[in-house]
């Protein structure tokens, strides 16, 4: 986001001071040239995203998951696909006949997929956008950590999501993962809530914009 160079991910946290707003944190993500960014101003657009939703018809996630792809807001990879990713779902899921307050649905997606931050692929074992499948389950059945079906239905969500992106293999890709996430929550959707939403041919058109592209080992290259 400063100055274009690749990204280095450090063994142990590091005190960094943000270009933007100059808050400091601990961080293991820095650019080769020193520059840090944090996750709030990395995702300060995020907003955006919201409106594409609430006016969306769509019932097909992947179409709704590229327009907020093609905001300039949206970066080759960064923590807003945490977010992203759920709230596709959850649009499509209501336009397709499920039965959710969206507008607050959306809003709890917010909260939930600030929380997870850049990074977690890699540093816990457990991809964003895969989360991010899990809190659309969880928010869609009103989940608490004492529900019994809808308990067991979003971490079943969450780990058919990181099952496939981890078959896939690194490094880490947001849009391929985010894929692969969306993919596997359109066929787990039909399969136990009944909610058909529509899978659209996925191919890739940014390739050329991820330095660390596995290019034809990626199913969407």
């Amino acid at each position: 986001m400063i100055c274009k160079a690749p990204l280095k991910y450090l063994e142990t946290d590091v005190t960094m001071e943000c270009e933007f707003c100059h808050k400091k944190q601990n961080s293991k993500t820095i650019c080769v040239n020193g520059h840090f960014v944090c996750d709030e101003c990395h995702t300060s657009g995020i907003d955006e995203i919201f409106t594409i939703c609430l006016n969306e018809k769509s019932i097909a996630p992947i179409e709704i998951l590229e327009k907020m792809m093609s905001l300039p807001s949206c970066h080759i990879h960064g923590p807003e696909h945490h977010t992203m990713v759920g709230s596709a779902l959850l649009t499509a899921y209501k336009n397709a006949g499920g039965d959710i307050d969206l507008p607050l649905a959306l809003s709890e997606m917010k909260k939930r997929g600030k929380q997870v931050p850049g990074g977690v692929c890699g540093f816990w074992g457990a991809c964003g956008a895969g989360i991010s499948t899990g809190m659309f389950i969880s928010i869609a059945l009103k989940a608490t950590p004492l529900s019994k079906e809808a308990w067991g239905l979003s971490n079943q969500m969450t780990a058919r999501a990181l099952d496939s992106i981890g078959k896939n293999g690194g490094p880490r890709c947001c849009k391929r993962d985010s894929y692969l996430a969306i993919t596997e929550a359109v066929r787990f959707t039909e399969e136990k809530l009944v909610i058909t939403m529509e899978l659209k041919t996925i191919t890739c058109t940014r390739s050329k914009m991820n330095n660390q592209c596995i290019k034809i080992r990626c199913p969407f290259y």
